[in-house]
């Protein structure tokens, strides 16, 4: 079916190029907007699965993401260009286009290397919990509180560009909290290994299940390894239920204390044992940075992704 649509133009001016990945509502594309005088620009393009197309509770879902992440506008957050719908009454999403990879392919690069550089893994984190403070500190119009949980923080959903941009992509799982009809009893939404412990017993999200999230990103991205993912799905609901973490200092002694101290309290079991706020442990992790001698900034990080981009290539 993707082979069959490539070249295919979406309402006329969005063109399929390559697909890039399939969930649970959509299929991403590599696209191009097309305009006036021969004027193109690549474009990240989501289209909701023919076979949901007509399922009203997929569809609202669907438009509720959109605009959730229009609103959403922040440097570290992919952004949004444009919602439609097309020919056969599928809606798509048009989102800018980060030349790079996701953090899954930058770890996984390194196998062979030798062990990610921590203080470019703890600026990656820091850029997303940028991202994360935006999202949870939202306000709606009247200025009353309106945070959005992402739900699904993962490698996958976090790029980063060629230029050192990081940014938090596909918050297709996000609930905003004024749209509390959007939940459905008994759907435990987001990719099981990368949920919070309250989630999986029914608890509502809130910024601490996103810390989660993270803490698990950050102890995979520094280890090479999957903290709680693999095996059937009822193994991995109970290593997360239970939620045991293995010492990262065991695993890398040439980590900085305070670094495993961040990312363990990150994935405290209890929700008062972690960070109050992704901001609180946005300044954790800056605090640490702050005393390494080298840059982690957008040049060193680009030039990482770029490094990992030809590796990559040279392994295919």
């Amino acid at each position: 079916m993707a082979d069959e649509e490539r070249g295919t133009r979406v309402a006329g001016k969005y063109e399929l190029v390559a697909p890039l990945g399939e969930g649970g509502m959509a299929n991403v594309w590599r696209g191009l907007t097309h305009g006036a005088a021969g004027f193109t620009r690549k474009v990240a393009i989501k289209r909701v699965l023919p076979k949901l197309a007509k399922d009203t509770t997929f569809a609202a879902m669907f438009v509720e993401e959109a605009r959730v992440v229009s609103e959403l506008q922040h440097p570290n957050i992919v952004q949004v260009h444009d919602f439609d719908q097309d020919a056969e009454g599928r809606y798509f999403i048009v989102m800018e286009w980060i030349e790079g990879l996701d953090l899954d392919d930058w770890v996984t690069t390194y196998d062979g290397v030798g062990p990610t550089p921590w203080p470019l893994a703890a600026a990656i984190g820091i850029e997303v919990l940028r991202a994360l403070s935006a999202a949870h500190e939202r306000t709606d119009e009247a200025g009353n509180p309106a945070p959005v949980i992402h739900r699904d923080v993962n490698p996958a959903n976090i790029l980063l560009g060629v230029t050192g941009t990081v940014k938090l992509a596909d918050f297709g799982l996000a609930r905003a909290m004024d749209r509390a009809s959007m939940t459905q009893p008994g759907i435990v939404k987001g990719k099981l290994s990368y949920l919070s412990p309250e989630l999986l017993t029914g608890q509502q999200a809130t910024p601490k299940s996103d810390i989660f999230g993270l803490g698990i990103v950050l102890w995979e991205t520094l280890t090479g390894k999957r903290l709680f993912g693999g095996g059937h799905p009822g193994d991995v609901i109970m290593r997360v239920a239970e939620s045991k973490v293995p010492l990262l200092r065991d695993m890398r002694p040439d980590l900085p204390l305070p670094l495993c101290e961040v990312v363990h309290c990150a994935l405290a079991k209890k929700l008062d044992d972690r960070f109050d706020s992704a901001n609180e442990m946005l300044r954790a992790l800056a605090s640490l940075l702050r005393t390494h001698p080298e840059p982690t900034d957008a040049r060193p990080l680009g030039k990482s992704v770029r490094d990992a981009l030809a590796r990559k290539r040279a392994r295919k």
